[in-house]
């Protein structure tokens, strides 16, 4: 800014020989508009100095602050991820998980659940017929044409019946509890229980068939009672 002055200075007083007054006074005039200008500059100048130093220490930080940011977002993604899944309806009808299809070495399907598998049937019993059985059961030799009992392997010393499986033939359905019915392949299951025991009824023909199974019986589940109900018929 002296330099300036000063370079002004002498530009004026080399100028001022031999020119009017009122010239003089213009040129004056002029230096000063220059000056102001200069300053003015100057001021703008250290402005917008500022300005871009702010922008550049804000844009600085917040591009630290994003990347922080970032990094928390990513570990509560992984922390979601690693929640575990809400746990499905367990109320059941029996504790026992749903039947589950399988085949054997002859090539006859199979049902099954933890402990009872049902299997082809290869015995005869007088007029109740059932194409699949729980394996290792029994029939007893105690037989009629309107009843048949099973013997369970852990049964076979007990003369218990309400530790066994009974099925029988009715004209007329018997009242259940807690009556649960469901419709496959055509027939109409009611589940439920009778006496104390969980039991299954179908119409075959024109005849009831009722199952009842062992007291306090953790085995069977709905699914597996209606695939051997199913699978009977009465002569």
């Amino acid at each position: 800014m002296d330099d300036v002055k000063r370079l002004l200075t002498q530009f004026a007083d080399r100028a001022v020989d031999g020119i009017p007054p009122a010239d003089v006074d213009a040129d004056v005039a002029r230096g000063r508009r220059a000056l102001r200008r200069i300053k003015a500059r100057r001021r703008v100048t250290g402005v917008l100095c500022a300005a871009a130093v702010t922008t550049a220490v804000l844009a600085i930080g917040n591009q630290v602050k994003w990347w922080g940011g970032g990094e928390t977002e990513v570990a509560t993604g992984a922390e979601e991820a690693s929640a575990p899944a809400a746990g499905a309806d367990t109320d059941r009808s029996l504790a026992t998980p749903a039947a589950t299809p399988s085949r054997s070495d002859e090539g006859a399907t199979t049902y099954s659940s933890s402990t009872i598998a049902l299997v082809a049937n290869q015995q005869v019993w007088r007029n109740i017929g059932c194409t699949l059985a729980p394996l290792g059961w029994t029939a007893e030799p105690t037989a009629t044409a309107e009843r048949v009992v099973l013997t369970p392997p852990s049964a076979r010393t007990s003369d218990d019946v309400a530790a066994k499986l009974e099925l029988r033939a009715a004209p007329q359905a018997q009242t259940l509890q807690a009556v649960r019915v469901t419709e496959e392949a055509g027939k109409v299951f009611h589940l439920g229980t009778f006496a104390g025991r969980e039991t299954g009824q179908v119409m075959v023909g024109d005849t009831w068939l009722m199952v009842q199974l062992p007291v306090g019986t953790q085995e069977w589940n709905d699914d597996l009672l209606r695939r051997f109900l199913a699978s009977c018929t009465v002569n």
